[in-house]
């Protein structure tokens, strides 16, 4: 009988300097040692960063074994640029993608064209049909987004299940989730959708936190409650290697129980660097991701 070993996926984002460039290759050689299933890569912000996510996903189509799953989000963009963008990313040799709304600046005052991120899949799943042939009969994974905690928009954890339902009926084929900090928060939603009659997969979103920092800020961006036993440690931490020390020990003890709960995979949020990731991987007793094969160093150029 074969063993059907978790997903193992992760998340970068376009270099925005030379210097962080030449720090994301070498992330992207580390992490391409683990043989993920694909890794996620965002796509926002104005003309120049999206250029520089293009050049990304064309680097790991071209030259890497990896497979990329590129973010679209509905704020700032018609739906004839959207259109535009799944098909120049469909060209790039890219099979996958993120399909989300992405958050609303208070400045703005225009209505989305596409309002919610089932609209993108329903747009994704057009032009596919569109492109079948030139696809050669594939077929594109398309991802979207679920929260373990309440959406800040949303009413209720309820409206949270309701919109992820609805995104599985307009074609997406798993969801990503974000952030989370205590496992049950993971296993709550994941029980919650099922009885409302969520089928797909649903992957947890794990980050190794060593900065405090780093923290707080991704706990303001994300609407969250800074969890205070992990900012306490953090911030009580002797130097930078208790801290990362904290940071692998939190997140391993998270893959522990959400894979013990029976999540599919884990996808981790990066930050573009790869030591403790790898360290808390080197420790979870899965042979997938404890056996990494090697690969040789390439001479990459800048992207």
């Amino acid at each position: 009988m074969t063993t059907v070993h978790p997903a193992l996926s992760y998340e970068l984002y376009p270099p925005r300097s030379h210097a962080s460039c030449d720090s994301l290759l070498k992330t992207i050689t580390e992490l391409e040692q683990t043989n993920p299933d694909y890794v996620s890569v965002t796509y926002s912000g104005d003309a120049q960063r999206r250029q520089k996510t293009l050049a990304l996903l064309d680097h790991l189509v071209h030259e890497t074994s990896l497979n990329p799953l590129a973010h679209l989000i509905c704020v700032g963009h018609s739906v004839a640029d959207l259109e535009r963008s799944v098909r120049l990313i469909l060209g790039l040799g890219v099979r996958g993608f993120l399909a989300l709304r992405g958050d609303i600046p208070p400045e703005n005052t225009r209505p989305l064209e596409l309002p919610f991120a089932r609209y993108l899949v329903e747009l994704i799943r057009r032009v596919e049909r569109e492109d079948f042939a030139h696809l050669a009969a594939g077929k594109v994974s398309i991802g979207v987004a679920a929260y373990p905690h309440k959406h800040p928009e949303s009413s209720s954890l309820l409206q949270d299940i309701e919109i992820l339902l609805s995104k599985q009926r307009a074609g997406a084929d798993f969801a990503i989730t974000q952030v989370f900090f205590e496992t049950e928060r993971y296993s709550g939603l994941v029980d919650a959708a099922r009885l409302a009659g969520v089928q797909m997969p649903i992957i947890p979103g794990i980050m190794p936190v060593t900065s405090l920092t780093r923290l707080t800020k991704l706990c303001e961006l994300a609407g969250l409650e800074v969890p205070r036993e992990l900012a306490h440690r953090l911030e009580t931490a002797s130097d930078s290697r208790e801290l990362h020390r904290i940071g692998v020990e939190h997140a391993l003890n998270q893959c522990r129980k959400v894979l013990d709960a029976g999540a599919p995979g884990l996808h981790f949020y990066t930050f573009n660097e790869h030591e403790a990731v790898l360290d808390v991987l080197e420790e979870l007793d899965v042979p997938r991701y404890s056996n990494r094969f090697k690969l040789p160093l390439s001479d990459l150029q800048y992207l």
